[in-house]
């Protein structure tokens, strides 16, 4: 079984960070574990849990703005010093 750390990844229990490792077992189920701590958590277990929502995952369509705008860019060639 290879364990793979994940980067930046921080521990929800101990909140260290780059200590969390990855691997998947015998049977197919992927695991995530702190290293320095001992929490572990299946994915499986996160596929049952339900996602909450936020300005990334809406929980209704986005309202997209169709409208064109125009943009003008304006350079000042006066710089003050």
């Amino acid at each position: 079984m290879k364990k793979r750390f994940i980067a930046g990844a921080v521990c929800p229990r101990c909140s260290e960070m780059d200590k969390i490792v990855m691997y998947t077992d015998d049977n197919g189920v992927q695991t995530k574990e702190c290293v320095a701590c001992g929490f572990s958590e299946n994915m499986k277990d996160l596929e049952q849990q339900q996602e909450l929502a936020t300005r990334v995952t809406p929980e209704q369509e986005a309202v997209r703005d169709e409208e064109v705008q125009v943009l003008q860019f304006h350079s000042n060639s006066e710089s003050k010093h």
